[in-house]
């Protein structure tokens, strides 16, 4: 058994009771029973006879092996379904998702924060998200577009068609629990395909609710459950699901090592992969930048959802102009922070998601000492002098701002994403050296320019400017929207999910010359006539 006391991150001992009600009001809300195992597979039916999955009060069941390659058949056979059913028609099953998603969106949010640990108003943002992509959906599925190329040959065209690629498995990390799913699902869908869905093991409340809402859609339609399965499980599980050759394409979020090994094993069979990986995202502050604006944006940044988004803003570049001062504002925010229950409406801070996150942090600030760093801010876990008698269970780690002696982006305490709340700054004098500190290091998600000066924005977005997928403008490294596609370059896996082109990946593309000419010639003028 895999033992999660998700809920003991936020509350113990004297309000364990009173948030337990809360709980089981939530989970009551999204049809998940608090008095049973809940079955953690589903693939038209729900089942799961394998391990258990303990997530507080309620159980959540595993895959076994039979049952997940059941699940992958049965996606297989919901694919052949699926893609039959005209692309508009698709987009209407989307839309009956997207409202069912809404009706549900202030419990989902709430069961994000109980699960995953981020703050109300973030878990409320996050299904908004899956609202949001469900929405675009609905008309990109009567915009999925080929091409017409021209022929050099007479009586000829060439058309670029797309079709639905097959069956896509999403395996999805803890700190997105429902947004990034459904990115992959709502883009999926539109295009044809089945998904199964592979969730962080830490988080298998927030999948069964969310597939409880789409398959109600898809059996009031008559379609196939399997065309949105689910399967929780361990490491084993995710291994098979990427293995198998009934999946046609890999949706991966989390780790670079992870990702790594990934890649490598569904490129091995020919699959297609998608990655979403590290992200150590910079800011970097001009002088002449609005610090009304800048300096809200990186709190939020480095602090939102305790510092474990992928777009979290782990380092900051200040130019020396600037930088007393900006630090001053800064601490002034940090100051104002306090540890509170994620379902508090007035609560900024909430828990990282599991007790190894605080041994991840802790490594991560004595790296810093060790080096030298300034710790302006925080630096340690949060005692129980500065927690409620109700938050003194949980994984508090006070929000950090190291000042290292320098800048130098090989080093480890720069190159490398620590998933916690610390925020690494450096200071820079010319936008050209802050540029290449910004490019040193192996990830490229996510990336802040802060000026009023247009010559500096040219730079920033050119060919010389950031390396990264994401490149802002004033506007903070977090909180991307889902009408452009949403992804990175280099080591975070060079990705695309969520809006713009990322729909291309979700197809098969045909070339298709026809021929309506009484003639076949050959391209590029050659001749192969027979001499008889």
């Amino acid at each position: 058994m895999i033992s999660r006391r998700a809920l003991a991150r936020v509350t113990r001992n004297a309000t364990a009771r009173s948030l337990s009600t809360r709980a089981s009001a939530i989970l009551s809300a999204l049809d998940i029973p608090t008095n049973q195992e809940v079955p953690g597979v589903y693939d038209g039916t729900w089942g799961g006879s394998g391990d258990l999955l303990e997530s507080v009060c309620p159980t959540t069941g595993e895959a076994s092996p039979q049952e997940l390659q059941t699940s992958l058949e049965k996606s297989r056979e919901a694919y052949e379904v699926i893609r039959s059913v005209p692309a508009p028609r698709r987009g209407e099953l989307l839309r009956q998702i997207r409202e069912a998603l809404a009706a549900k969106r202030d419990d989902l949010g709430a069961l994000v924060s109980l699960e995953m640990g981020k703050i109300r108003t973030e878990g409320v943002g996050e299904v908004q998200e899956f609202v949001d992509i469900a929405d675009y959906a609905v008309g990109l599925s009567r915009m999925m577009n080929g091409r017409v190329v021209a022929s050099e040959r007479p009586g000829h065209s060439i058309l670029e068609v797309p079709n639905p690629l097959g069956v896509v498995a999403v395996l999805s990390a803890f700190n997105f629990p429902v947004a990034v799913y459904g990115w992959n699902l709502a883009l999926s869908l539109a295009a044809g395909n089945a998904t199964i869905w592979k969730p962080s093991h830490s988080t298998p409340l927030c999948s069964v609710a969310v597939t409880k809402i789409v398959a109600n859609v898809l059996e009031k339609n008559g379609l196939p459950g399997a065309v949105a399965g689910l399967v929780i499980g361990g490491r084993e599980a995710g291994e098979a699901v990427v293995e198998s050759t009934l999946v046609d394409m890999v949706s991966f979020t989390g780790s670079e090592n992870v990702g790594r090994q990934v890649g490598k094993v569904v490129q091995s069979r020919f699959g297609k992969v998608l990655l979403e990986l590290g992200g150590n995202n910079a800011s970097i502050i001009m002088p002449d930048a609005d610090l009304d604006l800048a300096v809200p944006a990186v709190f939020f940044g480095a602090v939102g959802t305790a510092g474990q988004r992928c777009t979290s803003t782990r380092r900051l570049y200040l130019h020396r102009d600037i930088a007393s001062e900006f630090l001053a504002r800064l601490q002034k925010f940090y100051a104002t922070l306090k540890p509170g229950d994620p379902l508090d409406s007035s609560t900024l801070l909430g828990p990282v998601h599991t007790r190894a996150a605080v041994g991840v942090y802790s490594n991560a600030v004595d790296r810093l000492r060790k080096a030298g760093a300034d710790i302006l801010r925080g630096g340690v876990p949060y005692g129980k002098n500065h927690l409620t008698e109700g938050l003194q269970g949980g994984n508090w780690v006070q929000p950090t701002i190291a000042v290292p002696v320098d800048v130098n982006v090989k080093d480890v305490i720069w190159k490398t994403e620590t998933f916690a709340p610390i925020l690494t700054v450096g200071v820079f004098d010319k936008l050209e050296e802050a540029i290449a500190w910004n490019n040193g290091v192996p990830q490229g998600l996510s990336s802040s320019l802060w000026t009023r000066d247009i010559r500096n924005v040219g730079k920033w977005i050119g060919p010389a400017g950031s390396d990264c997928g994401i490149v802002n403008v004033n506007v903070g490294t977090s909180g991307a929207e889902i009408g452009a596609a949403f992804g990175g370059n280099k080591s975070t896996g060079w990705g695309r999910e969520s809006g713009g082109d990322a729909w291309k990946q979700y197809v098969r593309w045909s070339a298709c010359t026809l021929n309506f000419s009484d003639e076949a010639p050959l391209a590029q003028g050659v001749s192969f006539a027979s001499p008889a």
